[in-house]
């Protein structure tokens, strides 16, 4: 039996070559669904986990420029603190170099004036000790200078001229 009454060729099937597709067609359908159902949970589960893999790691990503921002900034101020710390210190260290410049001055100041005045004590004795010795010291330098014995109590003419 044809479904077109009208001869068209091979173009007009028979209503049982229909059913019989149709049916088949049915059987295939029923069970490719559910593999495609299948393939399809499968494509968007990989597409979650590559997705979530993605998005994790942008997140991680986020979370690592913000980390190295803070530790940038944690950076910064260490190296302000560390150059105010310098600052202070070669400050300090002036502070205290200037000051023992000045402990050095009075120090030396106060050694040079007791020097002097022990040189002038020195002297003052060395020379009260020499006038004691002058008349002998005074006869050997012209013993020398004449070539001749001078006794200290001797008086000269050139002595008497003065």
């Amino acid at each position: 039996m044809d479904l077109i009454p009208v001869e068209i060729g091979p173009l007009n099937p028979q209503v049982q070559e229909l059913a019989v597709g149709l049916v088949l067609f049915a059987v295939c359908y029923l069970c490719i669904v559910p593999l495609l159902r299948r393939a399809r949970r499968t494509i968007e589960a990989r597409e979650q986990a590559t997705d979530g893999v993605a998005k994790h790691a942008e997140q991680v990503r986020a979370l690592a420029e913000e980390k190295r921002n803070e530790a940038r900034a944690l950076l910064a101020k260490a190296r302000h603190d560390a150059a105010r710390t310098r600052q202070q210190a070669e400050a300090h260290g002036a502070a205290l170099i200037a000051e023992a410049r000045a402990d050095g001055m009075r120090e030396r100041d106060a050694l040079l004036a007791r020097a002097t005045t022990r040189i002038e004590a020195d002297r003052a004795t060395a020379e009260a000790e020499l006038r004691t010795h002058i008349p002998e010291l005074a006869a050997e330098l012209a013993s020398r200078v004449l070539g001749e014995p001078v006794s200290p109590g001797t008086r000269t003419p050139a002595a008497d001229t003065r």
